[in-house]
């Protein structure tokens, strides 16, 4: 089950899946000019799992979507998998989850993950099977609901679903829980880190919940606001097989303190 993991993680400190340097982000001119990112330089192992926390307005989403080749960057430089953003996106490297599942509504669940294989067909393309990731995600029974059928949690569980149909190698997750009822949220935490550890897909998952960062993260990237910069890169030292239990435990009551106060100290 962890074969893909761990060796993605052997070759991890020589091969960074995300390597960003001195990376600047700024919207606007002149008067109105805001700088989002500034001279932000981190490595991002290949086969891990990085949460990233921080105040609002430093910039978590921007940096997110200027790895995704979504927003451009005003200085600095970034390489996924050895390539540019834009190569990586145009090879499929990655893909993006949002806070919204973003599912057509007059697609059944089914057609609604095959949707990256219709639009993205090309000679030696390839994609998984759409039906395995529905059972992987909890979803098996569900191929022919309609979203609307479906609870906030489901329909996220087929965003993720959809996300891994064209096997990606890293994947981006904007908040993807941030809208859903405590209970729920705590499920598909558990859910994504079995994915996760099935997979050996790289991660990097943005969230303003500091249980929720300590809890799925293998790294903690802390930025600062105004303007967005690195306050700190914290190892999170639990085991790869966690569950929900170890949040009653003094190791994590100790790390989620110390990311509140880290996190006080950004704003």
């Amino acid at each position: 089950m962890l074969a893909a993991l761990e060796q993605n993680l052997e070759t991890s400190a020589t091969h960074p899946a995300i390597s960003i340097r001195n990376v600047s982000v700024r919207f606007g001119e002149g008067r109105g000019e805001v700088t989002a990112l500034s001279d932000v330089s981190l490595d991002i192992p290949e086969g891990g799992f990085v949460t990233m926390l921080g105040p609002s307005g430093c910039g978590k989403s921007t940096l997110l979507r200027a790895i995704a080749d979504l927003v451009p960057t005003s200085g600095g430089d970034i390489s996924v998998l050895g390539r540019s953003p834009r190569q990586a996106r145009e090879g499929r490297d990655f893909a993006f989850v949002f806070q919204d599942a973003t599912l057509l509504p007059w697609r059944s669940v089914i057609d609604n993950v095959r949707l990256p294989i219709e639009v993205g067909k090309k000679a030696g393309a390839s994609f998984d099977d759409p039906h395995k990731l529905l059972a992987m995600v909890g979803l098996a029974g569900r191929e022919n609901a309609l979203p609307h059928e479906l609870s906030g949690g489901m329909r996220q569980r087929v965003a993720i679903a959809r996300a891994l149909v064209t096997r990606p190698r890293i994947l981006l997750m904007d908040e993807p829980f941030g809208a859903l009822d405590e209970i729920t949220r705590d499920k598909l935490n558990e859910e994504l880190l079995r994915i996760w550890q099935e997979t050996g897909t790289t991660i990097v998952f943005v969230t303003h919940s500091i249980p929720e960062a300590a809890f799925l993260g293998q790294h903690v990237l802390m930025l600062k606001a105004h303007p967005g910069r690195v306050k700190d890169f914290m190892k999170v030292d639990f085991p790869t097989g966690r569950s929900l239990a170890i949040r009653d435990t003094v190791e994590f009551i100790t790390v989620t303190a110390r990311l509140r106060s880290m996190l006080e100290e950004c704003l």
